[in-house]
């Protein structure tokens, strides 16, 4: 349990769970927690192929595929590296927004692969700017840009892009490039459609919406992305695609799997199709909404600045002037016991971040804004009263 929760110098202990209401990794369901505690299978035993044939085939279900789903031991960014390495080549460019911290850390990764990056700035406080990917499409008329690349939920700046308008404007540039995205802080929390969407690799990871400790990642993959793989050029072992297809036909992994991590993950796929995944976009949007009602009602400002990108896994929080949002996140934690996001890349010390996100309930968003309530007053951050009103009356209107 160490460092599972804040200790006061004083007393040694702090009442109450630990509340962790970054926007990943989120609390793991009770559930959950006990199909990890069994004991581990044989991962070449007839039992794991069971296991892996089924869990397999509800994953697909997830990302509202009828295609391939990988899983690798891995964070997220290993399966970033899967996405760029089985589909493209040294010196290919890839069209990228940088729409935060995250995107910008893909760049950074397709430079160390040799790949040459277009990135098209924003202000962080929108999701992609489609307008500026469509021009340069348009403008491409050798085809140069082998691959899009977009992340769907920025984690930093709580804003979601609009991946069915990234796709449209693929099309209507008649464009051939691969269209990639990360869903790492989207998947199971924000609707997302990776058939109908036309999207090539989806790239996800196990500590957010699917409810589980760090430790697995995920590419979702279309047949024309399978096809890429055949003729791609960067060199690749551990993320081949291909010796994992091989292997995942008979339900087993050409290497070690995460095999506790597997056993959590299929319980979480129940979890999410017995409450329905409409069911589950709906109640992250019904929190998100009363999480935004709440900052307003603190007279404080969303980073997100445009409404048709709120994201409905976080919200990111813009600090007043002169008021520093580590010192209050310092104060929540040490009164309150609980962590909040921090400000990352160009929004260091200027945000705090509200996850909202994976197995979260009415009375946990309430906790969480009395918590963020309770800190601006001891902090001295200048604020107006009846966020946590705001919401209740919110979420009481809208059951």
């Amino acid at each position: 349990m160490s460092g599972s929760r804040h200790q006061s110098p004083a007393t040694g202990h702090v009442a109450g769970r630990h509340f962790l209401q970054i926007p990943g990794p989120t609390n793991v369901p009770d559930r959950v927690l006990r199909a990890i505690d069994r004991p581990t299978m044989d991962h070449r035993g007839p039992e794991f192929g069971t296991l892996g044939l089924e869990l397999l085939d509800n994953l697909r279900a997830i990302f509202q595929t009828s295609g391939p789903v990988i899983v690798y031991p891995a964070s997220g960014t290993g399966a970033w590296e899967a996405a760029l390495t089985n589909t493209l080549s040294p010196g290919d460019t890839v069209l990228m927004c940088r729409t935060g911290w995250f995107a910008h850390l893909w760049k950074e990764m397709a430079e160390r692969l040799q790949l040459d990056p277009m990135f098209l700035d924003t202000d962080w406080r929108r999701g992609a700017d489609v307008a500026a990917l469509a021009d340069a499409l348009k403008a491409d008329s050798a085809h140069r840009v082998k691959a899009v690349c977009v992340v769907h939920n920025e984690t930093s700046t709580g804003c979601t892009s609009r991946i069915d308008e990234v796709r449209a404007a693929i099309d209507a540039a008649a464009h051939p490039a691969l269209l990639l995205v990360d869903t790492i802080s989207s998947l199971a929390s924000i609707d997302y459609r990776h058939d109908e969407w036309g999207v090539d690799v989806t790239v996800a990871g196990s500590q957010k919406g699917l409810m589980l400790p760090p430790g697995l990642s995920f590419n979702a993959i279309s047949a024309k992305a399978l096809a890429a793989a055949e003729t791609a050029g960067l060199p690749r072992s551990y993320w081949d695609w291909r010796p994992m297809l091989e292997a995942n036909k008979t339900g087993y992994f050409p290497y070690t799997p995460g095999t506790n991590l597997l056993y959590g993950l299929n319980e979480a796929i129940d979890m999410l199709l017995d409450e329905g995944l409409a069911n589950v976009f709906a109640r992250h949007d019904r929190h998100a909404e009363a999480t935004r009602r709440a900052v307003r009602a603190w007279g404080l400002e969303i980073q997100c600045a445009d409404p048709r990108h709120y994201s409905s896994s976080l919200t990111a929080v813009r600090m007043p002037e002169g008021h520093s949002a580590d010192a209050l996140r310092a104060t929540i934690l040490a009164r309150y016991n609980m962590s909040l996001g921090n400000g990352l890349g160009i929004l260091k010390d200027q945000v705090f971040r509200i996850g909202h996100l994976g197995d979260f309930g009415d009375l946990q968003l309430i906790g969480t804004l009395g918590g963020v309530e309770m800190g601006l007053r001891a902090a001295g951050v200048p604020h107006g009263p009846g966020g946590v009103q705001a919401a209740i009356d919110y979420l009481s209107g809208n059951a």
